[in-house]
Parts: C-alpha cells; sequence; structure tokens
C-alpha cells in the first residue's frame, strides 16, 4: 500500500485541485493497481477546508498543532498503522503531475527528492522571477530539498527516525536523517510539482516566505538563501 500525507491549515482556496491532482496520480495504470491512501491533517483549521474535502476519496485527522512537521508526521504514523510501504508527501497548495507516485516507485530508491514549478508569479513580477530561475536548479542531482515533493519508503522513514515536530525546515532535518543512515537518495528534475506563489504563505521559512523576500528586499544582503 502506498500512503499520501497533506499537511493543510486553512487551504480551502487550494484543497480541491491538489485532492483531485493527487487521486488521478493514484489511478495511473504504472501503479498496477497498488492500493494509495491519501491523508489529510487538518491543522487547527477554522474555514472551509474539511468540508471541501468530504465525499473524495480521502481520509482526514484533525489535529491543533500548527506545526508542519508535527501535522506531517502524524499522518504518516497514520499510514504507517494502516501497512503503508511508500509514503509520498506534498503541500495542500500544490497540485502533482498524473505519474507522480509511479515515478517516485520507478526509481527504485530509498527517497526521491523532486523540484517544484511556480504556478504563476503575477504577485511577484518578471523580477522576482528571472532571480529565482537564476538561483534554482532544474538539473537531475540538484540538491533542493521541498516538503511538497518528497516520497520515500517506509522502511528508510523508520530508521531516519521520522519528521521532526518542527515549524519549517522539518523536510530538510529528514533529508539530512536519510543521509546519516546512507539511504539511497534520488534527486530528480523529472517529476516536477507545481506549487503556489502566493503571499500569504502558511510556513515561516518555506518556499512562500522566501519568494515574498525576494520581492521586498530585492537587491538587499536581508533577503533570505534560496530554498535548498
Amino acid at each position: 500500500m502506498i500512503g499520501v500525507v497533506i499537511p493543510a491549515h486553512n487551504e480551502e482556496r487550494h484543497i480541491t485541485a491538489c485532492l483531485s491532482s493527487i487521486l488521478t496520480a493514484a489511478r495511473h495504470p504504472g501503479l498496477l493497481g497498488r492500493e494509495v491512501r491519501v491523508v489529510v491533517v487538518l491543522d487547527d483549521c477554522s474555514d472551509d477546508t474539511a468540508s471541501l474535502i468530504c465525499g473524495m476519496d480521502v481520509s482526514a485527522v484533525n489535529v491543533s498543532f500548527q506545526n508542519v512537521g508535527k501535522a506531517r508526521a502524524t499522518g504518516a504514523e497514520e499510514l504507517l498503522r494502516a501497512g503503508a510501504q511508500w509514503l509520498a508527501f506534498t503541500d495542500a497548495d500544490t497540485v502533482v503531475p498524473p505519474d507522480w507516485i509511479a515515478r517516485q516507485l520507478d526509481f527504485m530508491a530509498d527517497a526521491v527528492c523532486g523540484t517544484v514549478e511556480v504556478d504563476s508569479w503575477a504577485e511577484h513580477g518578471e523580477t522576482v522571477r528571472s532571480h529565482y530561475m537564476e538561483c534554482y536548479q532544474f538539473v537531475e542531482n540538484h540538491r533542493h530539498i521541498h516538503g511538497a515533493n518528497l516520497g520515500l519508503s517506509a522502511t528508510a522513514y523508520r530508521e531516519a527516525g521520522g519528521f521532526q515536530h518542527l515549524a519549517a525546515h522539518e523536510d530538510v532535518n529528514l533529508v539530512a536523517d536519510l543521509e546519516k543512515i546512507s539511504a539511497n537518495i534520488v534527486w530528480t528534475a523529472t517529476n516536477p510539482v507545481v506549487t503556489s506563489a502566493r503571499k500569504d504563505f502558511k510556513c515561516r521559512g518555506g518556499f512562500g516566505e522566501y519568494l515574498a523576500s525576494l520581492s521586498v528586499q530585492m537587491g538587499s544582503a536581508n533577503v533570505l538563501s534560496p530554498p535548498l
């Protein structure tokens, strides 16, 4: 069985598109009929996120952490208890390609770190887009790490200790722990997801804040470091 985890904190604007793309990926013929279970971790949601996922073929876990690392870990634990052998992670403001899950499995690796593409630069402008494109590596063997595009075996997840309960950079810490156990990690740009460049980002220190820092502080020494 394959498990997919999506943490969500007030994501009514994006959750339907996200889940629709994941459910399409779950039916890809390359999976050869393997069961895919999707868990949305509703983290202190006060909007209509929960009601929007009703009727979709997904499970929901209600928590009140406002902590993305703990939310991802909670979803993973739920799926591991159900017997998941592979865990795929993305974000609620992200759309995955139809072969996203199948491609992760095709690599026959312990973990797969994928890239992200931005849905629209309308809120940031051409200067920000150009600077971002100069810094980001859309190549094989890149070293970018995104919780929005990450997959790993249940065995590797357990051996690495899983997601730490961090409010940011929980994905970076997990990959560092995977490297400590000498996990076979594939770094690919051939299986990208599309994520939002919105300015009302939910996670401090994450991808959204990095883009916002480029927009506000372009040319300043205070611009945040590029995403890994």
